[in-house]
């Protein structure tokens, strides 16, 4: 199968699974762009970020947060917006406590970052020591509240806080092993503050979240003895498509359509940055080895903003169910191209671009009959 992409920037294909069995041909295109000073509109960036092959981690994968999710997910019902930055004191004045936000669509989202402070003992029990100022300071799961609490020397007493694994500060229980003078979370929410390693606290950040976390592992469906005699290699029957979705539920917004409003603060060192999402359609067509064709339009499910980089990311995704396989499908057109290009393939016809175009076209089928 050839995929002709006509987009200027990057695109891909993968097959994807249904939970009923049935194959899908998923293209998706990724665009760069940057990320505009006040007074500003984004444009396509010169360089354009590949599209993201396998999941990343900010360290050990398992053990650390998420950085990137695999772009080729088969399908997501909603748009996720995903922020990989740091938090940046007002006027580039040190901070104890910096309060950072995003706003794209639907999602709002604020949280407190706080300076580096362990957990001390004291007359009253445990409680969050002194937070040490700072200009700038990373954002992730892995200085949000969480982690696992492996110190006691009876295994029976280990636990994981599901709900960010790879976070710190957690323990299930006093009792468990030292905590004084140990590491407290860096993130907290405006109106819930850290205040005891024994807390059930919402894990803040804007980074993607694990898929075998809560409760997004949850959504994955039933790997039981039954799954494994009469449905694999399939997915079980109560796979959720949710389950692609890598953001949290406060970070996912309908599909992006162009114009949003997008609100960044206290996330770049000049403190806030305001644009609107580029409008940019997607075309996408299916162009069956049968001779039929099938017109689509990709979506816009996942934005990922890169303050520190001064860029952000936007993918588009498209699919299409197949009958059998994707030998199916000869050719995938990604993006628009020009009316002489339709013209030429309506006649049966290769279209070139220019001259040089069908020079080099001849030349390099000439060297492959030659060799």
């Amino acid at each position: 199968m050839e995929l002709v992409n006509a987009t200027q920037m990057q695109a891909g294909y993968t097959q994807g699974l249904r939970p009923d069995g049935r194959e899908l041909l998923v293209v998706v295109v990724k665009g760069t762009f940057t990320l505009p000073k006040p007074g500003e509109a984004p444009c396509l960036a010169d360089e354009q970020l590949p599209l993201v092959e396998a999941d990343s981690f900010t360290g050990e994968p398992g053990l650390s947060a998420p950085l990137y999710e695999s772009d080729y997910a088969p399908f997501k019902p909603r748009c996720d917006v995903i922020l990989s930055g740091c938090a940046y004191a007002p006027g580039g004045k040190p901070a104890a406590k910096v309060p950072v936000g995003i706003k794209v669509g639907r999602v709002a989202k604020v949280f407190n970052v706080i300076g580096d402070r362990k957990w001390e003992a004291g007359i009253g029990g445990i409680g969050p020591g002194f937070a040490v100022p700072f200009d700038r300071k990373p954002i992730s799961y892995d200085v949000a509240f969480g982690g696992v609490d492996a110190f006691s020397e009876d295994p029976a007493d280990h636990d994981a806080y599901m709900l960010n694994p790879a976070g710190i500060g957690y323990r299930k229980g006093l009792t468990t092993g030292p905590i004084d003078g140990t590491p407290m979370p860096s993130t907290e929410e405006r109106d819930d503050p850290v205040k005891s390693p024994l807390g059930r606290y919402r894990p803040m950040s804007f980074g993607p979240i694990g898929r075998a976390w809560t409760p997004r592992c949850q959504l994955a469906g039933t790997y039981d003895d039954a799954w494994l005699e009469n449905v694999f290699p399939f997915l079980p029957s109560d796979f959720d498509d949710r389950y692609y979705q890598c953001a949290p539920e406060d970070q996912q917004t309908d599909y992006l359509e162009g114009g949003e409003s997008v609100t960044l603060v206290n996330l770049t060192p000049d403190g806030r940055r305001d644009f609107q999402i580029p409008r940019i359609d997607v075309p996408v067509h299916f162009f069956l080895a049968d001779g039929g064709r099938v017109d689509s339009t990709a979506r816009a499910d996942t934005l990922y903003l890169d303050p520190d980089g001064e860029r952000f990311a936007i993918v588009w995704r498209a699919h299409l169910p197949l009958k059998r396989n994707m030998f199916e499908i000869g050719q995938v057109v990604a993006g628009k191209m020009s009316r002489a290009w339709w013209r030429a393939r309506e006649l049966g016809k290769t279209y070139y671009s220019s001259t040089a175009a069908a020079v080099d076209r001849a030349r390099s089928t000439d060297e492959d009959e030659g060799a």
